[in-house]
């Protein structure tokens, strides 16, 4: 896992009065170090590898927590989470393609998409929370693999 990284979260954490707790930390890395979307159970398993009496409440606390500072994202089509792109920002737009033959996310932020959301978000005085866009298909690499065959 990426120090800078790591210290970049807990700067974070510490600027804003909340704790980056080992297990917190533990499933943020689990996080980031899966290409794919994780689901709350895939990562309790990932975890009890570490930490062999970790319990469900444990990964769903962690979870909560790490969206809450805005360092994951819920892939809601899906029930599973994803590191954010820009974390730390509590409040943002993302666009996730979701590859549905490998489970690959891509999050990505596009200046113009943005614009036009905050547009319609002011056009009708609401307060968002979070926004995400999730659009399904098939990645490049999955595209070339059908090909090939």
């Amino acid at each position: 896992m990426n120090q800078k990284l790591i210290q970049q979260l807990e700067d974070i954490c510490s600027a804003r009065g909340v704790r980056l707790t080992p297990q917190r930390r533990t499933v943020y890395e689990l996080i980031y170090e899966n290409k794919k979307a994780s689901s709350a159970y895939e990562l309790l398993e990932q975890l009890k590898i570490s930490e062999p009496k970790a319990k469900p409440p444990t990964v769903y606390r962690a979870l909560d927590f790490l969206l809450e500072q805005g360092f994951i994202h819920r892939v809601e089509s899906t029930n599973s989470f994803v590191s954010c792109c820009s974390f730390g920002e509590q409040k943002h737009y993302s666009h996730l393609l979701i590859c549905d033959q490998c489970g690959n996310v891509v999050e990505l932020q596009d200046d113009t998409l943005i614009a036009l959301l905050n547009s319609n978000v002011d056009k009708h005085g609401f307060q968002f929370s979070n926004h995400v866009i999730e659009s399904h298909g098939i990645c490049k690499t999955c595209s070339s693999l059908e090909v090939e065959k």
